[in-house]
């Protein structure tokens, strides 16, 4: 698809997502494989969806977190020799035929972590999510001491190596937030591209992300990183 010489691999954390994995899954390996779904701890049939739509599954046998699914992926993705990795969520909020956007941008920036800025004009969002995502930008900007793009967006290419050597504690959505944050204040390069997404009505989305707890333990893990 890109030409690309690094072996490039989609990573899939998944939660009590039965009831849209499966439509991820064959959306991405339509223009990616492999395709490695990490089942984090569901009581769904999560895992056996991703399995029967073609993902290769990782199962953690208890919910560890959006961030501790992410690390055992890339942990495992490592393993097998796979160079990149592009994580999208299991809810279909992202989708599969923005991946080349992304790609191109990770090939014009091999070294970097390529994000994708999530189009939400048109779409109602919640309140206490715009704030979230507003009070964790702010932070961010201050203390990377640049604008950093979209740093709640789990739309993204990861150089795997790289990404492991940063050491990033966080295990819950915190991860995504640390992740951007230990990168820019050791000089690797971070790149924003847009990327359009899927919201469906508010009363229909079906979201693992408490506004108020985990930007809390985002504010947390910034300060953390900070003083560290």
């Amino acid at each position: 698809m890109t030409g690309s010489t690094q072996r490039t691999a989609a990573l899939i954390p998944a939660y009590q997502a039965a009831a849209s994995v499966a439509a991820v899954v064959e959306g991405t390996r339509a223009v990616l494989g492999p395709v490695l779904v990490v089942d984090d701890g569901s009581s769904d049939d999560t895992g056996a969806r991703a399995a029967a739509a073609g993902a290769q599954v990782l199962r953690l046998e208890r919910n560890q977190g959006k961030g501790a699914a992410l690390l055992a992926g890339l942990a495992r993705l490592a393993a097998d020799g796979i160079e990149r990795a592009v994580t999208l969520d299991a809810d279909g909020q992202h989708l599969p035929s923005e991946i080349p956007v992304l790609l191109a941008a990770a090939e014009r920036a091999p070294d970097a972590i390529v994000v994708g800025v999530r189009r939400k004009e048109g779409f109602a969002i919640k309140r206490a999510a715009r704030v979230g995502n507003r009070v964790a930008d702010a932070l961010m900007r201050r203390i990377a001491g640049r604008t950093l793009p979209d740093t709640q967006s789990g739309f993204r290419v990861y150089p795997v190596a790289a990404t492991l050597a940063r050491g990033a504690a966080g295990r819950r959505f915190d991860f995504e937030t640390e992740i951007l944050l230990r990168a820019a204040r050791r000089g690797m390069p971070i790149v924003g591209v847009p990327v359009a997404v899927h919201y469906p009505p508010p009363r229909e989305r079906v979201s693992h992300y408490r506004p108020w707890v985990d930007t809390l333990r985002i504010v947390r893990t910034v300060l953390r990183v900070l003083a560290g």
